[in-house]
């Protein structure tokens, strides 16, 4: 069962492996500059080939640079640049990357390379734009440098975005979650929650302390609180069957408007109507809500493993990380934890798609997991021994639970991007107040009738 292999694999990377992590990952708001200007893409070499043989030519790779970081990628490319003296390389990066670029991918003129992460990337519909090249037939026995079968080394093995068909391989992976400061909780006295009904208890006595709000989120980012929240809510209210997961993914009729979907969303209304959410949280972007809560403005807030190493230099002295995988189960429940990953692939129209497959051979093996855990204070998606790397403590914490057999880890939920700013706009309308439950359904049921009928023409 794909649940159950993922705990296991969360057990082998996390039990023998200590996860460096952090930084701010999926669709994070970064507001790094660019370290290079979009560059033209050039032309291609004639000699160019995979496996061994002499590369050469341009070759441009597109990466966003967020919360990770682009130490991790210069790295990268400038060792694959060594092995590969008469490749000319050009980087595109930076925070912004993905919008700046977005009219040469239009165009038919994209780079060759592409790391699918960040705000204005979705890697389900470049997909479905035609974007991404098919690279079923090749992964099937691709083999890294070291002669290890790439697939065989992935924790997440690739999203299926059409059946039987792999067009990117997922680099990182983390979670999402619930997060407390765990001293503060001890000073109050407070016991973190392991279920909703304690989380609401223990909502009410914050509450009354009248020292800060009880839940904290990003308003202008709500992929956090469908993230962290929503989501993981929904499969703990499907009786922990992931199954329905496949069914938003395969954009199913009516699953917006099904029990599990719909019990999960009257959690987030009960929240609100116990005046638990932080009314500022609509106006507020995530370091801005994490700020925010690192001052104890808030008790809780959802948001991802990458949190302490983005905000390492706004951490108060004895703040102390706690983690939770999900809030929304039921009184003797399980958590449930709802993993993230950021995906890489090679452009349909890649001018030099041998040196493509060179670098994607280049990268996913242990050497490059265990520098981009170091660099990158994150996991990636590689299995590989970290063992001797200093864990931060909200790995430490985290790992108790994806090791836990309380604990049951989701396939990632991936929809178009256009559903997703749907899902986004819903959620924080029904936040605020201004939607019930059965409108935020109506309007993802509506949102879903309009892609599937573009998807069929």
């Amino acid at each position: 069962m794909r649940t159950s292999k993922k705990v296991v694999a969360w057990g082998m990377v996390l039990s023998t492996v200590m996860l460096t992590l952090s930084g701010c990952g999926s669709n994070n708001g970064s507001t790094t500059p660019p370290t290079t200007k979009p560059v033209e893409s050039a032309k291609s070499t004639e000699s160019a080939k995979a496996g061994g043989t002499k590369l050469a030519g341009d070759f441009e790779i597109q990466y966003f640079v967020g919360g990770y970081g682009d130490m991790w990628w210069k790295q990268a490319i400038a060792d694959f640049q060594k092995q590969n003296p008469d490749l000319k390389i050009k980087e595109s990066a930076g925070a912004k990357i993905n919008d700046q670029m977005k009219p040469r991918w239009l165009q038919g003129n994209p780079p060759d390379f592409v790391y699918i992460d960040g705000a204005g990337s979705n890697t389900r519909q470049m997909v479905t734009d035609d974007q991404l090249m098919d690279i079923t037939d090749w992964l099937k026995d691709a083999k890294n440098i070291d002669g290890k079968k790439i697939l065989d080394l992935l924790i997440a093995p690739p999203e299926e975005y059409k059946p039987g068909k792999a067009y990117a391989v997922p680099l990182v992976f983390g979670s999402w979650g619930t997060f407390y400061d765990k001293a503060l909780f001890k000073s109050k006295g407070w016991e973190a929650p392991v279920d909703f009904q304690s989380f609401m208890a223990l909502g009410e006595k914050i509450k009354a302390d009248g020292k800060m709000s009880d839940y904290i989120h990003t308003g202008v980012y709500p992929y956090y609180i469908n993230g962290a929240l929503l989501d993981p809510t929904i499969i703990a209210m499907n009786n922990y069957d992931t199954s329905i997961s496949k069914k938003i993914n395969t954009l199913e009729k009516g699953v917006w408007k099904s029990d599990p979907v719909m019990k999960a969303l009257d959690k987030i209304v009960q929240i609100r109507d116990k005046g638990l959410i932080d009314k500022a949280s609509p106006a507020l972007n995530h370091t801005d809500s994490q700020s925010q809560w690192l001052q104890h403005k808030a008790a809780f807030i959802p948001t991802g493993i990458w949190v302490e190493s983005e905000m390492a230099k706004d951490i108060p002295a004895g703040f102390e990380f706690g983690f939770l995988p999900s809030i929304g189960q039921d009184k003797g429940g399980k958590f449930v934890a709802n993993p993230y990953t950021s995906t890489v692939g090679i452009a349909k129209k890649a001018k030099n798609p041998e040196a493509a497959k060179a670098f994607m051979q280049f990268i996913f093996t242990e050497k490059q997991s265990k520098l981009w855990a170091e660099l990158s204070k994150a996991p990636s998606n590689i299995k590989a021994d970290l063992e001797g790397t200093n864990a931060p403590a909200l790995t430490k914490e985290a790992a108790k639970f994806y090791n836990s057999p309380n604990t049951v880890v989701a396939p990632e939920i991936v929809i178009p991007e256009e559903l997703v700013t749907a899902r986004n706009n819903a959620t924080i309308a029904l936040t605020k107040g201004e939607i019930t439950p059965q409108q935020w359904a109506d309007r993802m049921e509506e949102a879903t009738d309009k892609i599937r009928a573009k998807e069929k023409k």
